[in-house]
């Protein structure tokens, strides 16, 4: 397409749909986790033990 993003209609139309079925994918998933976090919540042990986690990973990055 002239001064599009894409050459042609059809790769337009084929990014669009891949672009769709990714975000469902990922709004699937995304309850998947949710719904499992409500079925067996998390301690207080195993949220100390993540922020724990957490924080040393951030300390660990390279930020430079």
């Amino acid at each position: 397409m002239a001064g599009g993003r894409f050459a042609t209609r059809a790769e337009a139309v084929r990014s669009a749909i891949t672009s769709l079925v990714d975000q469902e994918r990922r709004r699937r998933v995304g309850a998947e986790i949710a719904e499992g976090y409500r079925r067996i919540p998390q301690s207080d042990e195993d949220l100390a033990a993540a922020t724990a986690a957490a924080t040393r990973s951030i300390h660990d990055e390279p930020w430079d």
